[in-house]
């Protein structure tokens, strides 16, 4: 055990953490998401799994010790819904809250068209799987400068 690492924060995800750098991103995705096709196309090959913890609870355990970029104007990213394009559902809202408290500052989160989020989540560090059962709970976060 380590101190002030959440519980239910795994050995795997404290590697993946440790190892980005600065701009880094990391996809933290729903349990609907295609999780293992996609983390095998990102920089750590790796499909990274939080059981029993929501969206906003992994997000706030993960910037409990990993700071968001504050050089870019969004270093938060969410999937937008197919039926409403714009709008921020309660997921994104509560995932958006979390950022803003773990930050100390307003944080803007960018929608992504749904089918541009697989590529973007392609390309990041590592896929993150949550039980968050609400949909398009699916973010990236881009890690900043410690």
């Amino acid at each position: 055990m380590l101190k002030g690492v959440p519980p239910f924060i795994t050995a795997d995800v404290l590697w993946v953490m440790a190892s980005m750098g600065h701009g880094d991103e990391l996809a933290i995705v729903d349990r609907n998401f295609s999780g293992f096709r996609v983390a095998t196309q990102t920089t750590s090959g790796k499909l990274l799994i939080l059981e029993g913890v929501d969206a906003p609870t992994a997000v706030r355990g993960i910037l409990q010790m990993m700071p968001l970029d504050s050089f870019i104007e969004t270093p938060l990213m969410h999937m937008e819904a197919v039926d409403a394009p714009g709008e921020l559902l309660d997921v994104h809202k509560d995932v958006l809250a979390v950022c803003c408290e773990a930050e100390g500052r307003s944080i803007a989160s960018q929608p992504v068209e749904r089918f541009a989020y697989y590529p973007i989540a392609m390309r990041s560090f590592a896929v993150i799987q949550t039980a968050e059962s609400r949909p398009y709970g699916n973010f990236i976060l881009k890690k900043g400068v410690v």
